[in-house]
């Protein structure tokens, strides 16, 4: 998928389940980081955050307790009205939520102390001009071998014949020419266990993990396969690569 396809997709999923996850049930093994447990690190209760690529919020108002304005953006609105359904019900009230585009960010410059982003897109000269000077970016992606059992048995799949490492080489250089510096990266690759197909078949109907998955009839044949042959006692199995960034202004 190309930058546009992308948006599309997201938009789409976000106006049918507004990225509701919760019902999924899965198991990552050995998991060495959590991104908004570092975040709590990090996080003063007089600092004020924003979450790029916020979904339904649920993470952030996890950790609404930590700062003293939480504000989640994102670009579906789908997304946006779930997350502010989700923040009603909590009772948070620090925690704003706006339809906005990463890359063009409509805040005051210099305005927040701690920017995240988690498994999703964002621009690093945007996110400098809204930082404060000494402030702290932390984002966890989705590296290349992420599923990569799953993609070898489809012959397709997100940044399927990438490179491992391109995107999170892309993000820090992004990052050093958009004057950010101490910039630290962590990267893990851990067993990840679906419990049931239908919880499979939720992940792969509503990510871009296998473009189109679920169109034509052949694809639940190789997913059938799939399962067969990487049912555990554990659950289904397939990985977790991820990558995680720590950036100072």
């Amino acid at each position: 998928m190309n930058s546009s396809d992308y948006k599309t997709f997201y938009d789409k999923v976000g106006r049918r389940n507004g990225w509701d996850f919760s019902q999924v049930k899965c198991v990552t093994e050995d998991a060495p980081w959590d991104l908004y447990r570092e975040v709590t690190n990090v996080c003063k209760k007089s600092d004020i955050l924003l979450d790029i690529g916020t979904g339904g919020g649920e993470a952030i108002l996890s950790i609404a307790e930590s700062a003293w304005l939480l504000i989640g953006i994102d670009r579906s609105a789908g997304m946006i009205e779930t997350a502010t359904r989700n923040v009603a019900k909590s009772g948070k009230s620090n925690v704003r939520f706006f339809k906005m585009d990463a890359e063009h960010l409509e805040f005051p410059h210099r305005f927040f102390d701690i920017v995240t982003c988690r498994h999703s897109e964002f621009s690093a000269t945007e996110i400098a001009k809204v930082i404060v000077n000494g402030g702290t970016f932390l984002t966890q992606q989705v590296s290349e071998n992420d599923k990569i059992n799953i993609k070898e048995a489809f012959g397709r799949g997100q940044a399927w014949g990438t490179t491992p490492g391109t995107l999170k080489q892309t993000y820090l250089d992004a990052l050093s020419r958009a004057g950010f510096s101490d910039i630290q990266s962590l990267e893990y690759n851990v067993n990840e266990y679906y419990q049931t197909a239908e919880d499979l078949i939720f992940l792969l109907k509503h990510t871009p993990i296998i473009p189109g998955f679920g169109q034509t009839e052949a694809d639940f044949h190789i997913l059938q396969q799939f399962i067969k042959e990487n049912q555990t006692e554990k659950g289904i199995r397939t990985n977790s690569h991820r990558f995680l960034i720590r950036a100072k202004l």
